[in-house]
């Protein structure tokens, strides 16, 4: 018996009526739904501590700021190692990072919607598994390998997207904001973030870098279905190219280090990409290859 047949052996095996199907989706969404809620209920107990640890960069940025001027001169490493906590950072007035809320429950809002971002993220891994234990009976037993490792890649590359706007982007964003203020003699236009709209300006920082890290999932689950190809990859890297450059000028603030800073590694993903797409072909051509000498 030939693999392909061992496969729809495993599928015709794993058959069963609607109802049974509907079941159990209810029950996977039960425990999906009951993860994000527990999540979500610690999340909420931690979220001051979870508010301050995003609001570090700022902590950061003015610290510096404060310390070298708007016009001085400040090591972009300093900012990311200070932010790292890996070097000290300068001893500043305290009252010098204020943020605001003009609503009488902005607060509250706030802390519950950084909790939900949060349960997304702690519940993520049951969240997946009860996705794939539910797909996993119509897949082939390729397809169930090559499922796996996606679903590992995808919260991996998320990671580091957010790992990319917390210690480098932010700072640099806020220490830009900072150098913007107006400070006459009769006249000041300080910085005085709402609590909304900064976590607003992180949670859209990490969503953009999040989701275009997910670039080499994307063209490998499209070089699996056979869609692209590594050879259309390449000849079309130029296009590829220009478009992310207009995507990074579109998700992040209007100044050229935020763009180059997301454009430099979706370039480089983007090769990434080509590479995974090309090992697929190779293993391809090895399968069938093999089934055509067994056959």
């Amino acid at each position: 018996m030939s693999r392909a047949d061992h496969d729809e052996a495993d599928i015709e095996a794993s058959r069963a009526p609607l109802m049974d199907h509907l079941i159990e989706l209810r029950s996977r969404l039960m425990i999906c739904v009951a993860a994000f809620i527990i999540a979500f209920i610690g999340c909420f107990a931690f979220s001051e501590t979870l508010y301050l640890f995003l609001v570090k960069p700022y902590v950061v940025s003015a610290a510096f700021h404060q310390t070298v001027g708007a016009h001085g001169h400040v090591s972009p490493f300093s900012l990311i190692l200070g932010t790292a906590g890996l070097i000290p950072v300068p001893d500043v007035d305290h009252n010098s990072v204020r943020l605001i809320y003009t609503a009488p429950l902005e607060i509250l809002f706030t802390k519950m919607k950084l909790a939900g971002l949060g349960a997304v993220i702690v519940a993520f891994p049951i969240l997946a598994w009860q996705l794939y234990r539910f797909v996993a009976p119509g897949l082939y037993r390729n397809e169930k390998g090559a499922f796996l490792p996606f679903l590992i890649a995808a919260p991996v590359l998320f990671l580091l997207g957010a790992a990319l706007v917390y210690y480098v982007m932010l700072p640099f964003v806020m220490w830009f904001s900072l150098s913007q203020q107006i400070i006459g003699e009769n006249v000041a236009a300080e910085l005085l973030p709402k609590v909304s709209d900064y976590l607003n300006l992180v949670t859209a920082l990490i969503l953009a870098f999040g989701l275009c890290f997910q670039l080499p999932v994307v063209m490998t689950l499209l070089g699996l279905a056979g869609l692209i190809s590594s050879e259309l990859m390449a000849k079309g890297r130029r296009y590829a190219i220009v478009a992310v450059v207009v995507v990074a000028a579109v998700v992040t603030p209007p100044d050229p280090i935020s763009q180059l800073m997301l454009a430099v590694p979706m370039v480089l993903l983007y090769e990434v990409s080509i590479w995974c797409v090309r090992i697929i072909e190779l293993r391809r051509r090895k399968a069938d290859t093999t089934d055509g000498l067994t056959a």
